[in-house]
């Protein structure tokens, strides 16, 4: 049953899941996670979902939280509920491998470390799947993560370091650098499949000369409110990155 804590028990894991109109993509998801080697508390956050899907994310099993729309309120208040020792926050597009609650739970079983993300693929043959498959483990070696490589790490580390705050854009690269200074995070091999879609919509040129123009801005110290109404102007026929 995986790593045991000190007192020998197996640390409880929640997996919360942020998600707005996500009935098509989530019961792949969450099957994915059901086919785990261990137990696991599903918690789909939904942000005002039109679409069906927190009836969708209840027949599968999972413990639905309606908030307010916003990725980043969304995750804490998904954290803030959760009842496992271990939080695990995933994508709604995102399909997990069968050992992956085991990798999480061997990684956190070293007291050193402090969380981590995986590996991550982009699923489809398309340009923009194969660039950002090969983008994503050099932004990982220059120390940014992201929401699409699924971030883990103790319910009180989580707790203690103030977890996610509610920002237009680039909450998890936020809280990645946060935790950053706080302890040693790690990247698990996984590796997750995740879809690309979010970077196919306008032009993957398009998208991936805003996706770096963006982090530029924001490691120039620019806030991210500003860069969200840049991301609009740039991209005006998109909705704002909020769930």
């Amino acid at each position: 049953m995986g790593d045991p804590a000190p007192d020998g028990r197996v640390p409880t894991l929640s997996v919360i899941i942020p998600a707005l109109n996500e009935a098509a993509a989530l019961p792949a998801t969450i099957q994915a996670l059901h086919q785990s080697r261990h137990p696991l508390e599903i918690w789909v956050v939904d942000g005002g979902s039109t679409d069906g899907t927190p009836a969708v994310a209840a027949a599968l099993g999972a413990e639905v939280l309606p908030v307010p729309r916003g990725r980043g309120g969304q995750l804490d208040a998904g954290a803030r509920a959760a009842r496992g020792e271990i939080l695990w926050f995933l994508h709604a597009d995102t399909l997990v491998p069968v050992d992956a609650a085991e990798q999480v739970r061997h990684a956190l079983a070293d007291p050193q470390v402090l969380g981590g993300s995986f590996r991550c693929r982009f699923l489809g043959s398309t340009w923009a799947a194969r660039c950002f498959t090969r983008l994503y483990p050099v932004m990982q070696f220059l120390g940014c993560s992201y929401g699409d490589a699924s971030l883990f790490l103790r319910r009180a580390d989580y707790l203690r370091t103030g977890g996610f705050r509610s920002l237009p854009l680039f909450e998890d690269l936020e809280f990645w650098r946060r935790l950053r200074r706080e302890g040693r995070l790690v990247f698990l091999p996984g590796p997750l499949a995740t879809s690309a879609r979010r970077f196919e919509r306008h032009g993957p040129g398009r998208t991936l000369a805003l996706w770096i123009g963006l982090h530029v801005l924001y490691f120039l110290g620019v806030p991210p409110e500003r860069l969200e109404r840049f991301y609009r102007s740039a991209s005006p026929s998109c909705r704002s990155r909020k769930a």
